[in-house]
C-alpha cells in the first residue's frame, strides 16, 4: 500500500518575507510578506483585513495580489512537490512601486515566497 502523500503545510509558516527586484531595462519590484497555514482543502489566497499600500493608482493592487497567489500556487503544484496542497496563504504586507511593480514582478515574488517556505520544511527538491 503507497503511503498517504503529506500535507502542505503540516504547521504555520509565518513571515515568509520576499523583496523581488530586478533593475535593468524592464525593471521588477514586488514585495511581500505571507503566512502559510493549515486548511482543510485546496488553496486558499486571502489579503489581511486592513492591509494598506501606498500605491498609485491603487486599482493596480488586486491584479498584483492575484499575480502573487498564482505564482505561489505554481510552485505548489509543480510535480516535484509530493504533497497534498491543503493551504491557506494570507498576505499580511505588500509593497509596490510606480516604477517596477506590474503583474509579472509579484507572480515572481510570491513563487520565491513559496519556494522559501518549502526550504523551512527542507525539502530537499525546491
Amino acid at each position: 500500500m503507497t503511503p498517504a502523500l503529506p500535507r502542505f503545510p503540516p504547521y504555520p509558516i509565518r513571515g515568509v518575507r520576499v523583496l523581488h527586484q530586478k533593475q535593468n531595462c524592464a525593471p521588477h519590484f514586488a514585495e511581500i510578506e505571507v503566512d502559510f497555514e493549515p486548511a482543510t482543502e485546496g488553496f486558499i489566497f486571502d489579503v489581511a483585513k486592513g492591509l494598506t499600500v501606498e500605491y498609485e493608482p491603487a486599482e493596480d493592487l488586486p491584479r498584483f495580489f492575484a499575480a502573487a497567489s498564482t505564482g505561489i500556487q505554481e510552485l505548489l503544484r509543480s510535480p516535484e512537490h509530493e504533497f497534498v496542497i491543503a493551504t491557506r496563504v494570507v498576505l499580511r504586507r505588500a509593497r509596490a512601486d510606480t516604477f517596477g511593480s506590474h503583474e509579472l514582478a509579484f507572480k515572481v515574488a510570491g513563487y520565491l515566497a513559496a519556494r522559501t517556505a518549502v526550504e523551512r520544511l527542507g525539502d530537499p527538491r525546491v
